[in-house]
């Protein structure tokens, strides 16, 4: 028996979430799984349509995580468990660390949510809890690097980058959609992220209102939302790309991933805005998964995402030339297929059912 305990699982959305969900579902080929989350709106929906065992942890936050913790604890004392999981050093924090001596844990970091000074009560808190488990799987180098930084112990960090099922079959008419939408646009550009100041849709725009002269054909979709929704959307009319730009709320996976296969490119040159930072970008191996190469920012753990000048260029998110310099040079002479040729060979690699190898090998 696996057991999961996480604070982040669908239906909320949320790369946390997706890669929560894609580890549930590889370890239910290697033995039943029972999944401690939280409770989401529409969660009962998302639990009658699994076929993953559930159990949803509901009220108040403070309360909530003391509820799971005893459930958790009384669930192994009463299985037998082969493996422990949890997205979040918040998720082990309240456990008995006696309760787990005898079964192989692991604790999922992905950068954010350890980005705390040395020192401070959150950063004595979050090495407190991960020193409770056995191994902590980092999702790249760049998290690595960061939780040693913070105090974490480098000999329990493990790398497992985040895996995926990408891709899935797209219906015709979601395809039909999509060529609808990018018509006889070149290049078809895309970005598929929560619209917030790291993900740095600001400087893609003000890249695209550039990029016109020399492509007057451009099409820029940009699927998310999030709190930089009205800045953005007042910044196209600001320059003045009604044409260009296209952004697109949430919506079905399979409209989503038709967009995506329908593409050229898949950009997300990310930054670092206070403490937040992407910690891998498992939306790049997404792209990857439909043969379409990258470009992404060198602020972080992206870096393990994207081969530099193989599946795509790593820039500088924060300099607009250099945005601006990669665009231009990843669809010069048609690279951009050979980019994309080897993304989807590179992909290969990141599917679930090697990346879960990775943890079973460490039981």
């Amino acid at each position: 028996m696996f057991v999961i305990s996480t604070r982040n699982f669908p239906p909320d959305v949320g790369g946390i979430q997706s890669l929560m969900e894609g580890l549930a579902k590889a370890l239910v080929n290697h033995g039943p799984v029972q999944v401690f989350a939280d409770s989401f709106q529409d969660s009962d929906k998302y639990d009658e349509n699994s076929d993953l065992k559930i159990e949803r942890v509901s009220g108040f936050k403070i309360f909530r995580k003391y509820r799971k913790a005893n459930l958790v604890s009384e669930f192994i004392k009463n299985n037998n468990i082969r493996a422990i999981f949890f997205d979040h050093w918040k998720s082990i924090e309240n456990l008995n660390e006696n309760n787990l001596k005898n079964i192989p844990s692991f604790c999922l970091i992905h950068s954010k949510e350890i980005n705390h000074t040395v020192g401070t009560s959150l950063n004595n808190r979050m090495n407190k809890a991960l020193n409770k488990s056995k191994y902590i799987v980092s999702n790249s180098n760049f998290t690595k690097d960061l939780a040693v930084k913070f105090g974490v112990k480098k000999d329990k960090i493990h790398i497992i980058n985040p895996g995926t099922d990408y891709p899935i079959e797209i219906n015709e008419d979601d395809n039909k959609k999509a060529t609808k939408l990018y018509k006889d646009s070149f290049p078809k550009i895309i970005t598929i992220a929560r619209l917030d100041k790291r993900k740095n849709h600001q400087n893609i725009l003000m890249c695209i209102r550039n990029l016109k002269e020399k492509f007057p054909k451009i099409k820029y979709v940009c699927i998310g939302d999030g709190e930089e929704k009205k800045n953005l959307e007042n910044l196209k009319k600001e320059l003045n790309l009604k044409n260009e730009v296209v952004f697109i709320d949430q919506t079905d996976e399979k409209y989503k991933v038709a967009l995506l296969r329908n593409s050229d490119l898949f950009l997300m040159p990310s930054i670092v805005y206070k403490k937040s930072v992407e910690g891998f970008g498992i939306s790049f191996i997404e792209a990857a998964c439909y043969g379409k190469g990258s470009i992404g920012g060198k602020d972080g753990g992206e870096q393990d995402a994207i081969k530099n000048n193989i599946t795509g260029y790593i820039c500088n998110g924060n300099d607009l030339n250099s945005i601006y310099e990669s665009i231009i040079k990843f669809f010069k002479d048609d690279n951009y297929k050979i980019f994309g040729s080897n993304a989807f060979e590179f992909s290969k690699s990141f599917k679930w059912n090697k990346i879960i190898k990775q943890y079973l090998n460490l039981i």
